[in-house]
């Protein structure tokens, strides 16, 4: 006899993305705490991914008979449920979220968006960051993302512990949380974008840094807590800065994050003012490795393709947002064939105006065919982008498939709904063909319930609709 914390039973699916990219019929999910124990089903198939495009064969493989008996402290009827692993968005920016849908930015590109909206978030204090947090989370969870990749890089003078108050938000609400310790350390008066109030010193930047990292980094297996260093840009931030930040971050064993080759002007700026591309400057201060990853990588050529593949370099690849800030379009197609990391992010609320991972898939799908027809991901590659592909992304390799040993993180949607009606033919690229809309059935990280018929289950909404919009309102009008 299997004995577990919860067991999920009579799945109608469950789209594993494991090694074998497998999809089981009326399966069954066994958890104890925090992990996955075992995954059965009566028989399953093989995934259609990139190297598999054109292809109408699926292959089904009975599963022997598995009469053994499995118990748990709590049951989960799944019938009529597809269960997906919890996608893992791997980047951020959780307090944009209170100036998503500002008119005068809606038509602008990078550089005057965040000329513009830097004047608001120079206001940010401990319970904007709280609330925002909170709101972003929230929506995740409720559209399916069990890991949250946040990039906080503002922190003005005298506005408190902003990442202590986001891990606290985390812990109350449910999600597995990675803080990336941002900064920037040139402003308006060195030729930068930020207001000097938001800007830091190098000396109080590594001392937090250190601080957080030695206070909530966890390198533990199914750690809900992590902390990586994340100076903002190359054009806010010294190269001392970096070479600083990629010291320490070693020196504590932790990864490091920044945006890179997200536009055109950015890297105008840096062959003006240092005379070599992006990635070129990135390497002379030691951001290449398998601890690193960026956030967009639009404008890479193949040349610096193949160097990120060589190198175990990682991409955010953030669609909604490049296409809003009209940015360009990521050559995520030769990534994967490249063997590129790459993985899934929504990126800042201001730039995308949601939290919303599932939307992401789906746009990603569309955006790449429309870009390389044929040649480009299918539904299931891109699902595997957001979940296993952005868990190596953000070296965890305890996340990102429903498998025995991984951190048990899922999913569920109820396929018996009238959007869904002959959506779910093939589950494993639904969520990119199709697309899925509502909220989830049931949210749950390391092995607790933290969305339950499409509610949050460890904090009141309402109440949560009205502390945010007034710490919104607050921070707008200050």
């Amino acid at each position: 006899m299997k004995k577990g914390s919860l067991l999920i039973k009579n799945a109608d699916y469950v789209v594993t993305c494991d090694s074998q990219d497998r999809v089981f019929e009326k399966a069954d999910v066994l958890i104890d705490d925090e992990k996955i124990v075992a995954v059965r089903g009566q028989r399953y198939w093989q995934a259609a991914g990139i190297t598999s495009v054109g292809s109408d064969e699926r292959k089904i493989v009975n599963c022997p008979d598995d009469d053994e008996e499995w118990q748990a402290n709590e049951v989960i009827d799944a019938k009529g449920m597809i269960i997906y692993p919890g996608l893992v968005n791997t980047h951020h920016h959780f307090y944009q979220i209170f100036t998503r849908n500002i008119g005068a930015v809606q038509n602008l590109e990078l550089f005057p968006w965040l000329k513009y909206l830097y004047e608001i978030w120079k206001n940010l204090n401990e319970e904007t960051v709280h609330y925002s947090t909170l709101t972003a989370l929230g929506e995740l969870l409720l559209t399916g993302c069990t890991t949250a990749v946040d990039h906080h890089y503002v922190f003005p003078e005298g506005a408190g512990l902003l990442i202590d108050r986001q891990f606290e938000a985390a812990s109350l609400i449910g999600a597995r949380m990675v803080a990336t310790r941002g900064s920037m350390d040139l402003s308006v008066k060195d030729g930068g974008l930020p207001p000097d109030s938001v800007v830091q010193t190098i000396d109080q930047i590594m001392d937090d840094s250190e601080r957080l990292v030695k206070m909530y980094h966890s390198a533990e297996p199914y750690s809900m807590r992590q902390v990586v260093l994340a100076p903002c840009s190359p054009f806010s931030v010294s190269a001392d800065l970096l070479r600083e930040s990629a010291v320490l971050a070693r020196e504590l064993g932790v990864c490091l994050h920044t945006h890179l080759c997200e536009t055109k002007d950015e890297e105008n700026y840096m062959l003006e003012n240092h005379g070599i591309r992006p990635l070129e400057y990135m390497e002379r201060l030691g951001w290449v490795g398998n601890d690193v990853w960026y956030a967009h990588g639009i404008h890479f050529t193949d040349e610096e393709l193949d160097f990120l593949a060589e190198t175990g370099t990682g991409v955010a690849h953030c669609p909604v947002s490049i296409m809003k800030l009209s940015s360009g379009i990521a050559k995520i197609s030769e990534m994967l064939r490249k063997g590129v990391k790459v993985g899934l992010a929504v990126d800042g609320s201001a730039s995308n105006d949601g939290s919303n991972l599932l939307e992401e898939i789906r746009v990603a799908f569309l955006l790449h065919r429309l870009a390389k027809s044929n040649n480009a991901p299918t539904g299931y590659d891109i699902l595997k982008m957001a979940t296993v592909g952005s868990a190596s992304l953000i070296g965890r390799d305890d996340l990102g498939s429903i498998d025995q040993d991984k951190a048990a993180d899922l999913f569920m949607i109820d396929r018996n709904q009238e959007t869904l009606i002959a959506a779910d033919l093939d589950p494993a690229a639904m969520l990119g063909t199709v697309g899925y809309k509502g909220k989830t059935a049931y949210t749950i990280v390391n092995g607790q319930i933290v969305v339950q018929d499409g509610r949050l289950v460890n904090i009141d909404e309402e109440e949560l609709v009205v502390k945010a919009n007034e710490a919104a309102k607050q921070m707008l009008v200050s």
